[in-house]
């Protein structure tokens, strides 16, 4: 696994997910890898990670000349013309794609990795060419949900999947998903893990039983993320008399959480924040009590990773690729989706377990993150999947070179 690479990484934006940028610098180590993005501004660009532009979406002034100078680095008279003809016209959609086709065409990639499942589109000229593997990432709502609640989407999906080199799952659960939207005997499809810096994110080494239980969730208020059974939840615990405070980051300015607070009671028990920083984020996890994941459906969200990491102690739904990383009662507690009553449950009993006990839970926690999801681990995990994908791509194309000269 020695020969280096020229690796495009892609989902739209220079603004990569964090998981894109561990995955990205660790690649750098031993291949060229290239962001592509519809912007080109980027306050903290990624050391040896070349971003490419595809024309600015912020600044029009920017993408007209990030469009003129690609078509004057083309060469073709023909081709400035047209280019001028279509920024006059307003074709941004058109000229986007003629960027992304130059772009494609000079890198020349060994292997191009798309990030999202709505990304697609932009890659249909290159899958139905065949000219160069493309591998999907599959993650989150565009796989566990979308394509099962809007036929369009399943059937687009159905089209476009078998023209894949190959796909990368986030998790067991994630990859039968995408089996559901399509599926065959040569598929390539392999889970690797998200991985974290351990090194930069330390275990807690003391955890604070408080009085008043702080409980913790963190992400975007979508139905998907189960807040209003998490505010239920909340209702069985004051009903209870059990003191806790509980506090959405990400959650702010939400009307229908808003709403439910207040008909549920719970002002003054449930805080929504904006969203914050990694290092807030991490801090809070270091003064909280339990991180509440109350999801309906995930791949494995990287929010139980790090609270596991970091030694906060969780109780999450048994949503998607969960029980691939809690074992319940041993590094974290698992309950049914959409059942408050048994998320109440867990909570209360949480409460009454001794220090040593949420000692040993955390402990395993953290044991579980570095054996399933250190950096090395995912970086190696994706080389070989690109390896992989290469050597079945190449092969294809040695069996139809070898028939056509049979042909002649």
């Amino acid at each position: 696994m020695t020969q280096p690479l020229n690796i495009i990484i892609f989902d739209g934006s220079f603004k990569t997910r964090s998981f894109i940028n561990r995955l990205a610098q660790g690649l750098t180590e031993r291949h060229q890898v290239y962001i592509l993005g519809f912007n080109e501004t980027l306050p903290n660009r990624l050391e040896k990670v070349n971003y490419i532009p595809l024309g600015s979406n912020q600044s029009k002034i920017r993408f007209v000349k990030t469009t003129l100078q690609y078509a004057l680095q083309s060469g073709s008279i023909k081709l400035v013309y047209k280019t001028l003809k279509k920024i006059a016209l307003g074709r941004r959609n058109e000229l986007h794609k003629q960027n992304l086709r130059f772009v494609l065409q000079k890198i020349a990639p060994d292997v191009i990795h798309l990030q999202w499942l709505s990304v697609i589109p932009w890659f249909e000229e290159v899958l139905s060419a065949q000219t160069t593997p493309v591998v999907l990432s599959q993650l989150g709502f565009h796989v566990n949900v979308r394509p099962f609640v809007n036929d369009n989407n399943f059937s687009y999906l159905h089209r476009w999947y078998p023209k894949m080199a190959g796909f990368h799952s986030v998790s067991k659960a994630i990859s039968r998903n995408g089996d559901k939207i399509w599926n065959d005997t040569s598929k390539i499809d392999k889970v690797v893990y998200t991985g974290l810096p351990l090194e930069i994110t330390p275990f807690a080494e003391k955890y604070t039983i408080l009085n008043s239980l702080q409980l913790l969730s963190v992400g975007r208020p979508h139905w998907i993320k189960g807040y209003d059974y998490a505010l239920q939840t909340c209702k069985l615990l004051k009903d209870k008399k059990v003191p806790f405070h509980y506090t959405i980051i990400g959650g702010a300015g939400n009307e229908e959480l808003q709403f439910l607070i207040a008909d549920l009671g719970l002002k003054g028990d449930v805080s929504l924040t904006e969203a914050v920083s990694q290092k807030e984020v991490f801090d809070l996890m270091r003064s909280s009590s339990l991180l509440l994941m109350p999801s309906l459906e995930e791949g494995i969200p990287n929010v139980v990773v790090e609270a596991m990491a970091i030694g906060l102690p969780v109780v999450s739904t048994d949503c998607g690729g969960i029980p691939e990383l809690i074992a319940n009662g041993v590094n974290g507690w698992v309950v049914p989706t959409r059942n408050p009553e048994a998320m109440a449950v867990a909570v209360m009993n949480f409460r009454e377990l001794s220090l040593e006990t949420i000692e040993a839970v955390r402990l395993a926690a953290r044991r579980k993150v570095e054996e399933q999801h250190s950096e090395e681990r995912m970086i190696e995990g994706m080389e070989r999947l690109y390896f992989e994908v290469l050597g079945r791509f190449h092969a294809g194309d040695a069996e139809s070179s070898a028939e056509g000269a049979e042909g002649k």
